[in-house]
């Protein structure tokens, strides 16, 4: 069970006194002024109101603190659902995201209980770059008409008709409100060139909103765009659920669920190589599906663990998850007794800030290198990226996992080798019974072996290979000391060779199977009870047996 403890307990458990406790919550201060103005700018992007953000910073944050398995790790909106959740609220409304956060929540928990962590750390890098960095350039792409404060009305969802919409709102370039946007840019790329320990972002909001309100200049604010926006936590409540409303929302909740687990499982890898330690993916996971649940009741948005959030607080000193759930505390201090200055944050510096985000985002070091790898995995790399842009995420997940698994199972059947003794080389690799497997083969004898996991990629080599000897001997051995695995696929090829081979009226001897092969070929029914079927321990004792079956002396 210890998998499954959150790691809040394994800590105190350790010893935790006041020295830590003071050292966690200067690394939750730290933290919650870097993601207070991020959950607002988040927010906003996805469709919502800031105080949506602030709502789930507090609330998620806290709770993916407390049941996580990681000791660091940070959680709270991201960019990564930006556009999950625009997709969601525009079509099913704010409602339908409760919702289907709600169905993320539980299949993340599921996720955990099932022990599915390990298993999305296996989602192939190009695909996660591709996806990443589409996001970023959608990120970026939703605060143009904020940045420049063009005049428009409705900007459309998707990418192209929204660029084709700015290009032609271009000459209602609002100058104040670039400027605004501009100096806000500026002053978070210098403070983190020669400053990179100060907020950033929260200066770049506090001077764009001092300036704005000193100079009285007519720029669009969080106070104009959000006149109503609530001042407060709201009581706990769950979303009305319909089984119609599940199954339309139920695609939305497996994308949010995939992208909280991923980014989450990430972070915490990140976290494990900055402070040595070793999370606990599944608990992760299981913390992360109990935070969504609890944003879902007070109203707020999907959470996951955030990468920069989490380096920050490791930077900040942060020993245990005490750290997190202070940053959550402060945050929430800020609601309570500070959100009426939100007002005052001019739109234009959010979506400086989201340029920023959507900049480390991209990652455009990892994508150009991946651009060097082989034309697989650009290939990957650049179809996920385009869909994510172009189509949608969903679809962009799944084909980029889909090609990349199929791109894997055939460079792996490439490395399976099925031989019969002309072919083997000389590179000190084998027995010397594999060097010379034919050189005494009796006659009316043939000796196959394969080399490497036999799997439905490579299923039909063995049944062609057969064809191709012309006539069927008396007796094939069939040797499998170098096959580690046989799946599904694998064990029916050679039940149907064994069956052809034997209505051509030859025997079979397989030889050196390992133990998972053996498993396999025994449920199935294979096995030494058949008739004309063997099972020897090596190639010798296969040999031997061979001559016995085909009563022929080897001289």
């Amino acid at each position: 069970m210890s998998n499954f403890t959150p790691k809040i307990f394994t800590t105190m458990r350790e010893g935790y006194d006041f020295n830590l406790f003071k050292t966690d919550s200067l690394a939750g201060l730290t933290v919650a002024i870097v993601a207070l103005p991020l959950s607002m700018a988040l927010a906003i992007a996805s469709g919502a109101s800031p105080d949506k953000g602030l709502i789930t910073a507090v609330i998620a944050g806290f709770l993916i603190s407390f049941f996580g398995g990681s000791r660091v790790q940070v959680g709270g909106p991201t960019g990564a659902f930006v556009v999950v959740v625009f997709n969601v609220i525009a079509q099913h409304g704010y409602d339908g995201l409760l919702i289907a956060t709600f169905m993320a929540g539980l299949i993340l928990i599921a996720a955990g209980a099932f022990k599915i962590g390990r298993l999305i750390k296996f989602i192939p890098h190009p695909v996660v770059t591709g996806f990443t960095a589409g996001i970023a350039v959608i990120i970026a792409s939703s605060q143009v008409k904020d940045f420049l404060g063009l005049s428009l009305d409705n900007v459309p969802a998707d990418f192209l008709p929204k660029w084709q919409a700015y290009f032609g709102a271009m000459t209602s370039v609002h100058l104040a409100t670039l400027l605004v946007g501009l100096g806000a840019l500026a002053v978070i790329v210098v403070l983190r060139k020669f400053a990179p320990k100060l907020p950033g972002f929260l200066i770049a909001l506090v001077l764009a909103a001092v300036v704005v309100a000193l100079l009285k200049l007519p720029v669009d604010t969080i106070g104009t765009r959000f006149p109503d926006m609530p001042t407060s936590i709201p009581m706990p409540s769950l979303p009305d659920v319909s089984w119609a409303r599940i199954g339309e929302l139920l695609p939305s909740a497996f994308t949010i669920a995939f992208l909280a687990g991923i980014e989450a499982l990430l972070s915490a890898v990140v976290a494990d190589g900055m402070t040595g330690t070793r999370h606990r993916s599944n608990q992760e996971l299981i913390g992360q599906g109990v935070a969504n649940l609890g944003s879902v009741m007070f109203g707020g948005l999907p959470a996951t663990g955030a990468i920069a959030r989490t380096a920050t607080n490791i930077k900040a000193g942060a020993k245990t998850p005490v750290a997190g759930m202070m940053h959550a505390l402060f945050i929430l201090a800020f609601v309570l007794f500070g959100s009426s200055l939100m007002a005052y944050v001019p739109m234009a510096a959010l979506a400086a800030i989201l340029f920023v985000v959507a900049w480390g985002m991209g990652e455009i070091d990892r994508f150009i290198a991946l651009l060097r790898m082989p034309n697989s995995d650009r290939a990957v790399l650049l179809l996920t990226f385009g869909l994510t842009i172009l189509v949608d995420l969903t679809v962009a997940i799944g084909v980029g996992v889909t090609l990349a698994s199929l791109l894997f199972m055939a460079r792996m059947s490439e490395t399976v080798q099925l031989e019969n003794g002309n072919s083997l080389g000389h590179d000190g690799d084998y027995d010397v019974d594999d060097l010379t497997q034919r050189d005494d083969l009796p006659k009316g004898v043939e000796v196959f072996r394969i080399n490497g996991p036999v799997f439905f990629g490579v299923a039909g080599e063995l049944l062609d290979a057969m064809r191709k000897i012309g006539r069927t001997p008396k007796v094939i051995i069939l040797r499998m000391r170098l096959v580690p695995m046989l799946d599904a696929s694998g064990v029916t090829m050679i039940e149907e060779f064994i069956e052809q081979a034997r209505l051509s009226g030859a025997k079979i001897i397989l030889s050196g199977v390992q133990p998972q092969p053996q498993k396999m070929l025994a449920r199935i029914g294979l096995s030494d009870d058949q008739p004309g079927i063997y099972f020897e321990t090596d190639y010798a004792a296969a040999l031997q047996l061979a001559e016995q079956l085909t009563s022929i002396t080897v001289h």
